[in-house]
């Protein structure tokens, strides 16, 4: 059965908040909204209701994938955003690093570099260490 116009309103609201919160700087539909309004509430519609709020694999998953095609791209500024929404739907900072290093064979190394690197950034934003480093303290 199809989701009622509310009940759509909602999931792109939880999805939004499950993602992004916490997250500083400029948001992405701040940004698409300043150029066109419309378009940039269809294509928040599309991205947080309809492709993100789909239950076919679960979020972490999704992230995870995402993270490793912005990884492979060296698409920084997004990936430390998607690295944020991973950490926020339950990815740890050592699966995030092994998807990103993972590219290595795909991508090659300065890329995951550029992973790595934007990995740190929002891990030191969120006053994150990985599980090796919180050990040895």
């Amino acid at each position: 059965m199809a989701k009622s116009l509310e009940d759509q309103k909602i999931d792109r609201a939880r999805i939004q908040k499950l993602y992004f919160e916490g997250l500083q700087g400029e948001k992405v539909f701040d940004l698409w909204e300043s150029f066109d309004p419309e378009l940039a509430l269809d294509l928040t519609h599309f991205v947080s209701g309809t492709l993100y709020a789909r239950e076919k694999i679960p979020h972490t998953t999704r992230q995870l994938t995402v993270i490793a095609a912005l990884t492979a791209m060296e698409k920084t500024e997004e990936l430390r955003v998607h690295i944020w929404g991973a950490i926020n739907v339950g990815c740890t900072p050592e699966e995030i690093a092994e998807v990103i290093f993972q590219m290595f064979t795909y991508a090659g190394a300065p890329a995951v570099n550029s992973g790595l690197k934007a990995l740190r950034a929002v891990m030191d934003e969120r006053g994150l260490q990985m599980a090796h480093t919180q050990e040895q303290d």
